[in-house]
């Protein structure tokens, strides 16, 4: 076409500068809006998550990044319960969506419809592998965690010396209930925090107590950061130390939304360092409000008691019947009592005296003398009898012994002694009863009727007999 200028669709031909069209800040902005939303209204982008905030309108911001770039994202509120996959910080997802702008910051971002997970990332990956391994050794058990004491008189805290965090510690501490803080400075960023923040809860742990004090709780305080300025407290040596302590401990690291395995390991995960303050200790002032409340609470006790103790003393005092009507009937009968006494004495007295002299009447000398002689008597004659039976009762003792000597004389081995017989003894006095159980060159000891002989067993063979017998030939012993 001659004389005229081919222009890109849309495009409007260019015009000299004074003669340029002016757009205002926001029809630029949405002609922008417009001509990205046309040009990307359904994408597909990967990437990793990061900086996850969900806001208390319901809607879910985060960003979606690589290595090179950073890309702004959003998940409606209407549309987030339609999400498969939760946005956690790390996750590598693919995400689904229209490409828009958001005017007032002059940034674009990506309205997320689906998302889909694409894979851990590295550093996500490595924490679930590290999570998971120190669960399964019961570091992160709740029933190995320990109470926290109730009013500590020191509290230890783990953090850097520099930042904000101490002083906000130190602030809620002195507004609440001011106590002793033993600050042990570690680096909380960096190749060495780590070690740092591990040896600090290891050396708050190991003093000795007879210098410095040794803390009753624990603080490891940080301030928010980034994913990766949170890893130190990850670490293997951090989450070890931490369980291991014997002093209660109190993770306070980043914001409320950042994790990090410490906070599974500690006693107790407070969601900034200003609420690990408030947890380590009591508002002193509602102690002593609390205090007093008691007080007030057992005196009103104490004076109900005492009222209604009163009252029913009082209402016992009126049931009881007046003292002259109490013992008004006892003391009648006391009365009425004394006078029979008096007269069943007397009527006693006479039937006593009669019964003596009954008897006085019957009781004569000759009476009891002649009793006495029949006594006496019937003694004697219980003696005689008593000496015949016992002299009986020896004789027939004698002679049932007399027996039994005879008897047991004629059963002695004595007896068959002196019918010429030996009875052979070994050493220790062990009878011989068999020439088997006979030794060569044992010495024998041979009893005779009259005596003992001393004999040495020169041969002993088997077939040969010894011990207690008659040789039936000569009659000599062997």
């Amino acid at each position: 076409m001659t004389g005229e200028t081919l222009l890109a669709a849309g495009e409007e031909p260019a015009l000299p500068a004074g003669n340029l069209r002016e757009y205002s800040v926001s029809e630029l902005s949405n002609r922008l809006k417009r001509a990205v939303e046309e040009g990307f209204s359904w994408v597909r982008v990967r990437g990793e998550i990061s900086r996850v905030v969900r806001h208390s309108s319901g809607h879910c911001y985060f960003d979606l990044k690589d290595d090179r770039a950073v890309l702004a994202s959003i998940i409606w509120k209407g549309t987030l319960p339609r999400i498969k996959v939760k946005p956690e910080q790390g996750l590598e997802v693919v995400c689904s969506g229209r490409v828009t702008t958001f005017p007032s910051k002059s940034q674009y971002q990506i309205v997320i419809e689906e998302m889909e997970l694409a894979g851990l990332g590295a550093l996500m990956a490595m924490l679930e592998a590290r999570k998971k391994t120190l669960a399964g050794e019961g570091l992160f058990d709740s029933a190995r965690k320990k109470k926290l004491p109730f009013l500590p008189a020191v509290i230890g805290v783990v953090s850097s010396p520099t930042g904000a965090v101490i002083r906000d510690i130190m602030h809620r501490l002195s507004d609440r209930c001011p106590r002793r803080v033993l600050l042990w400075p570690v680096n909380v960023q960096g190749e060495r925090a780590a070690s740092d923040v591990a040896a600090a809860i290891r050396g708050f742990n190991a003093l000795p107590g007879n210098g410095i004090p040794r803390p009753d709780v624990l603080i490891v305080a940080r301030g928010g950061g980034s994913f990766e300025d949170l890893l130190p407290f990850s670490e293997e040596i951090v989450v070890r130390a931490a369980a291991e302590s014997a002093i209660p401990l109190i993770s306070a690291v980043g914001h409320e939304t950042d994790t990090t395995l410490i906070d599974l390991a500690a006693d107790k995960r407070a969601p900034t360092p200003s609420a690990a303050a408030e947890m380590a200790v009591p508002v002193l002032r509602d102690c002593a409000d609390h205090l007093m409340s008691l007080h007030q609470r057992q005196l009103r006790a104490i004076s109900r008691a005492m009222d209604q103790r009163q009252r029913h003393l009082a209402a016992l005092i009126r049931a009881l019947p007046r003292l002259d009507s109490l013992f008004a009937l006892p003391r009648q009968r006391f009365d009425a009592c004394s006078g029979r006494l008096r007269r069943s004495l007397f009527v006693n007295l006479q039937r006593h005296s009669a019964r003596l002299s009954r008897i006085s009447a019957i009781l004569r000398p000759r009476v009891i003398a002649a009793e006495i002689a029949r006594e006496c008597e019937c003694v004697a004659d219980f003696s005689d009898r008593m000496d015949r039976a016992f002299r009986h009762r020896l004789n027939r003792a004698g002679a049932s012994l007399g027996s039994c000597a005879r008897v047991l004389e004629s059963l002695s081995y004595r007896a068959i002694l002196a019918r010429g017989f030996v009875l052979v003894r070994g050493v220790g006095g062990a009878l011989r009863r068999r020439a088997a159980a006979v030794q060569s060159g044992e010495r024998l000891t041979l009893t005779f009727a009259d005596g003992e002989v001393k004999a040495v067993n020169t041969d002993a063979p088997k077939s040969r007999k010894i011990g207690l017998f008659r040789s039936k030939a000569q009659g000599d012993l062997f």
